[in-house]
């Protein structure tokens, strides 16, 4: 019986994975990229440090039309397989108290060049610098249509893997979205996620380049569309850090409208103040000097500005109105949100192939027979932390090995 051969267009971390998947099976494998090397967005992940996955990965992380969906993918190869698929092929991983993954070379350059290794090892053939121009469904299999030029090359099946819109530096350009709809797929919006939000920050201009952890809510008018929590930075445009970043998805969904984003700068450490503001209470301490004993030192200032409290009011001073107004801001301090800084700083985007149209036991899809599908191509985003990673190792895995006939 002849092998079976796939041709799997993509070579980041979900075509990578879908590759090994296959080979394994004992499929032929051909893998296109336009890139130079293999696993080139691996490099620019974790700052160069590669968060390859997240312990706490799992359905209900991922903003998508259909949960079950997602829930079905991970019950057949989740964050459990992931690390021992990828120890088996010499990458070791370790978590953060947090549940960030990161391999034991803190670089993500090793693990690109340890996948490159693995997949030579399984005889996969790489063809690099290698645009495919269009996907041809036909009587003997799927043709791809390679370069510009007439070449088509038939497979038995096709995983397309070549992600959205995000890092176009990087060859995440969309080109195949208008190939995949006139197959027949209805293609959801591409809009960037994971993305630094840009804001009215004028009065925040003395804290760009302050980093601390806070709660954010925004919302659209009296309604709440998203929360996050974790890091963030101010910045000349508006905020970075992942926890601002976590609600990209839902701005660039409204592009035009202007947002409410509500900063809770006391997250975690509200209790602490309130405990040292009632000890301190009967001192003449400089109120500024206090909240700098949680706070980056530039946002006392603000803070105090902001809720009308003198800058060098003391603690024996402040009326109770005062210190209302002082910890309501403290814990709803607001800014108004005008969008993203788009694909170029986007770490993914979203939309894409709809769920509705792919399987999620072998991501076949229900439109195109013989064709498959993995990673950021289709419309599910997870939050900063390795999540989006694992939906790649995730969806690939299962491609490769269902297209290879394990499904």
């Amino acid at each position: 019986m002849a092998r079976l051969h796939i041709g799997i267009v993509g070579a980041g971390p979900a075509g990578i994975i879908a590759a090994l998947e296959a080979a394994r099976r004992g499929a032929r494998v051909t893998l296109f990229d336009t890139n130079a090397t293999v696993g080139r967005k691996i490099l620019v992940t974790g700052n160069g440090r590669c968060n390859i996955t997240n312990v706490h990965a799992a359905p209900d992380k991922y903003a998508c039309a259909d949960p079950e969906f997602v829930r079905v993918a991970f019950a057949r190869f989740g964050h459990r397989e992931t690390v021992a698929r990828l120890r088996d092929v010499g990458i070791l991983i370790y978590s953060t108290p947090d549940g960030w993954c990161y391999p034991l070379s803190e670089s993500a350059a090793n693990v690109a060049e340890i996948l490159a290794a693995a997949l030579e090892l399984a005889g996969v053939e790489t063809r690099l610098q290698t645009k495919i121009a269009d996907i041809r469904p036909g009587p003997r299999g799927i043709g791809l249509a390679i370069g510009g030029g007439p070449h088509v090359q038939t497979f038995d099946r096709v995983i397309v893997a070549c992600g959205g819109k995000a890092y176009p530096a990087l060859g995440s350009r969309g080109d195949l979205f208008p190939v995949l709809e006139s197959l027949g797929h209805r293609i959801v919006p591409i809009r960037p996620a994971l993305a630094p939000l840009t804001a009215d920050v004028k009065r925040f201009h003395k804290l760009q380049g302050v980093r601390l952890d806070v709660a954010l809510t925004l919302y659209d008018g009296d309604r709440v569309l998203g929360r996050s929590m974790g890091n963030m930075m101010f910045t000349e445009y508006g905020f970075s850090g992942p926890a601002a970043m976590d609600l990209a998805h839902l701005v660039s969904a409204r592009p035009g409208t202007y947002l409410t984003l509500e900063i809770n700068l006391l997250p975690y450490v509200r209790a602490a103040l309130e405990e040292l503001l009632a000890r301190k209470s009967r001192e003449p301490f400089p109120v500024r000097v206090l909240l700098g004993a949680v706070l980056p030192q530039k946002i006392p200032p603000l803070v105090m500005a902001v809720a009308g409290v003198r800058p060098d009011a003391r603690l024996t001073e402040i009326t109770d109105a005062e210190r209302a107004r002082l910890m309501e801001t403290l814990t709803c301090l607001k800014a108004t949100v005008t969008g993203t800084r788009g694909f170029t700083f986007a770490q993914v985007s979203t939309g894409g192939v709809p769920l509705a149209e792919v399987d999620p036991t072998t991501m076949a899809s229900r439109v195109v027979p013989h064709l498959y599908f993995a990673g950021e191509v289709l419309d599910v985003v997870g939050p900063c932390g390795g999540y989006n990673l694992q939906w790649a190792w995730t969806s690939g895995a299962i491609a490769g090995a269902s297209a290879a006939g394990s499904g």
